[in-house]
């Protein structure tokens, strides 16, 4: 194919931790766990909730006197507080050191709390350039939860950056060439408002279901971006009549390392169109749930096909793109939004993985 012959506007290398929102774990890890212990956007973290269900998403060392708060070093969680190892201070939900075991506990006494949002049982925190607050919000409302399937969550660790990895959402060509997917296309213009990319898309694909059939599936996929953090993809399947949403959710963990997690639910299937092998002669109530466990399996490998590329690519300036390429460069554009110091350079960080 021939490349454009228009120039191209060149934008540098990312930095590694874009502004935005980014994935910490989810309520049901919350509260099976007490104390999650990360690192997450290069910081040691923390992560409780209390008996009302406040969620709080912390630097991991006390100010007092600089312990480790994770279970690891001997943190621990108590009444709904984070309690300190090395001298029993204990610090609240909203960061605020409000007991010692010896005197009124000090008022200066804070820890570095992040902002969180709860969607749907994923909960996010804010990563701020130099600190800041937040400077926009997550797609307002929490997603309709009565006929849909509970979440099924997979994560994979490898070398990456998050505006790789989100840059899927508008390069149709690599759906074909890569997941072997058949006829895709938009069915809506690009669309983008200010922190909010939204990308309308369209295929077909043909996936087997262990070696006893090979079912073809009609899909038209609406793809909400939220920063480089957080991509939330709706899902109709139009030959079974069935319904799936899809969380994408990157993750930097220390400037070289990506947390990729899917998170995954389907929407109750009362009258599929097709059986697929046998669902019509379940009961409704498993339907979903087996639907999501099998869609689930398959959106595993298609990232697993992803990140065989992900974690070997080296970031091109100036690509050089041809005519089907689409909005490549537009989405870029979109993305410098989340790199807001321009004093800060590619030269500064940490390098990217070649």
């Amino acid at each position: 194919m021939s490349t454009q012959s228009r120039s191209t506007t060149i934008y540098p290398e990312p930095t590694p931790f874009p502004e935005g929102w980014y994935f910490v774990a989810t309520r049901r890890q919350l509260t099976k766990d007490k104390l999650i212990q990360k690192t997450w956007m290069g910081v040691d973290i923390i992560a409780w909730c209390d008996q009302d269900g406040g969620v709080c998403v912390a630097e991991a060392y006390c100010p007092h006197m600089g312990a480790y708060l994770g279970s690891d070093g001997g943190g621990c969680v108590s009444d709904g507080r984070i309690v300190c190892p090395f001298h029993g201070f204990e610090f609240d939900v909203t960061g605020q050191c409000v007991a010692t075991p010896y005197a009124d506990p000090p008022r200066t006494a804070r820890l570095r709390v992040f902002e969180t949002r709860d969607i749907a049982g994923l909960i996010f925190a804010w990563w701020g350039i130099n600190g800041r607050a937040p400077q926009w919000a997550l797609p307002a409302g929490v997603p309709e939860q009565d006929g849909w399937s509970d979440l099924e969550v997979s994560t994979t660790r490898f070398p990456g950056h998050p505006q790789d990895t989100t840059e899927n959402s508008v390069d149709l060509g690599h759906l074909n060439y890569v997941h072997g997917y058949d006829n895709a296309g938009r069915a809506e213009a690009l669309s983008v408002d200010g922190h909010l990319l939204t990308s309308r898309f369209k295929f077909t694909t043909n996936r087997h279901i262990a070696r006893i059939a090979t079912l073809r599936f009609d899909i038209t996929a609406d793809t909400t971006v939220a920063g480089l953090g957080y991509s939330l993809v709706v899902i109709r399947e139009k030959s079974i009549g069935m319904d799936l949403r899809l969380w994408v959710l990157a993750t930097p963990v220390d400037g070289t390392l990506i947390d990729m997690t899917l998170a995954s639910q389907v929407r109750e299937i009362r009258k599929p169109k097709r059986w697929v092998v046998g669902l019509g002669f379940l009961p409704t109530r498993m339907r979903a749930p087996i639907m999501n466990k099998f869609m689930a399996m398959q959106q595993r490998s298609d990232v697993q096909q992803d990140v065989v590329i992900w974690s070997r690519l080296r970031y091109q300036s100036r690509p050089r793109l041809c005519r089907s390429d689409g909005e490549i460069m537009p989405f870029r554009a979109y993305c410098a939004q989340f790199y807001p110091d321009s004093s800060i350079t590619a030269e500064s960080h940490p390098a990217r993985p070649k």
